[in-house]
């Protein structure tokens, strides 16, 4: 089981998003350049998002997308449950017919209730990261600049911060 790429996508472009709350609104062009992902892909997501009031589209010239609601009040599990992304580890869906398409059998797999358990906890883990938590990391990750020997080139052991 793994997260597809329309899950990564949507959150690495959620993250974009929120990272220019406050500067206006956030072009899906942007966004593609910024993240190297395809701009019809955005538009697809976007469009489930904005269905699922998770952003909001501003029409005509300096347009774009903003959060419809603050960083702190989307969790990862939103973005991902509004672009469909399923989040299962059954081999069934959760229909319990693990062994063949007849559901009326009712016959499911010995590892069944491991996998739906693990589904929860994803689920759970997924609502507990909020949109800026992921915005916080990322600029941590931004404010670390490594160190240059002007000798060797090459860069140090140590990392320095950048005090903002």
């Amino acid at each position: 089981m793994r997260l597809t790429t329309k899950g990564r996508f949507a959150v690495t472009a959620m993250i974009d998003l929120a990272l220019r709350q406050g500067t206006g609104p956030v072009t899906l062009s942007g966004i593609s350049q910024r993240q190297a992902i395809s701009l019809s892909y955005l538009e697809q997501l976007f469009g489930k998002l904005r269905r699922h009031e998770i952003v909001e589209s501003i029409r005509g010239p300096g347009g774009g997308y903003s959060l419809a609601r603050p960083a702190d009040k989307v969790t990862v599990a939103d973005i991902i449950i509004a672009v469909d992304e399923p989040l299962d580890a059954t081999q069934c869906g959760g229909k319990e017919n693990c062994h063949g398409s007849d559901a009326a059998s009712g016959i499911r797999c010995m590892t069944h209730d491991l996998w739906t358990t693990l589904n929860a906890k994803m689920v759970d883990y997924l609502d507990s990261v909020s949109l800026q938590d992921l915005v916080d990391q990322q600029k941590q990750k931004e404010q670390a600049v490594v160190v240059v020997h002007r000798n060797s080139g090459t860069p140090a052991a140590a990392t320095a911060k950048i005090e903002a």
